[in-house]
């Protein structure tokens, strides 16, 4: 862990402590996502040579990819929040400075939490309904249910970063001065959330 996230992790206390330990959880769904992506690249060559070799295709290759798709697009997430990678308009928003900034972000993380707790429901209700009737694919007949269940596993964690997010907010409405911990980098600065390094010899 370099210098500085140590200093941050410190300032923030209790936050600060939470925040990297949640990164842990983070880089772990993260590092899953990734590797579906990995094994996908591998099925998509494994396809291609049977194509071009064996003029035959991977039976249920496209339902495959299909439902891997939700791995690598949901898993990883809280991780993108953490870093403050998801799309986001900030035109406006990059010209606030203190209690203005920080106020700003808290409502619209407040809001994020509620069309993201929203969406849980939703796809909870989608992954039970697939669940509860057998649901497959039409050609090769794989069942979809634990696909959609990525959907709500994913959200919630990302659910549970905004609301670290919010804690951070508080916290800097409360002491603007403070170093930021446990939000995502500020708009034009080069602030970073808590990461997790394997520490240096």
């Amino acid at each position: 862990m370099s210098p500085a996230q140590s200093a941050s992790g410190e300032a923030g206390g209790a936050l600060g402590r939470v925040d990297r330990l949640y990164a842990w959880v983070e880089n772990g769904l993260n590092f899953i996502g990734a590797g579906v992506i990995f094994a996908l690249m591998l099925f998509v060559c494994a396809e291609v040579f049977a194509r071009t070799a064996l003029n035959k295709s991977i039976f249920g290759f496209i339902d495959v990819v299909q439902l891997s798709m939700a791995a690598f697009a949901f898993l990883g997430a809280a991780y993108c929040q953490r870093l403050g990678g998801h799309i986001r308009m900030d035109l406006a928003v990059s010209q606030l400075r203190g209690r203005w900034l920080w106020s700003t972000e808290l409502i619209s993380t407040f809001v994020a939490m509620i069309v993201i707790a929203l969406l849980i429901k939703g796809s909870w209700d989608h992954f039970l309904r697939a669940y509860q009737i057998g649901d497959t694919t039409i050609d090769a007949e794989v069942v979809t249910w634990p696909s959609k269940l990525l959907a709500p596993i994913g959200l919630s964690f990302l659910w549970l970063r905004l609301l670290l997010n919010l804690v951070g907010y508080l916290r800097l409405l409360w002491r603007p001065e403070a170093e930021p911990v446990a939000v995502p980098p500020p708009p034009g600065s080069h602030h970073v959330s808590a990461e997790v390094d394997t520490p240096q010899p």
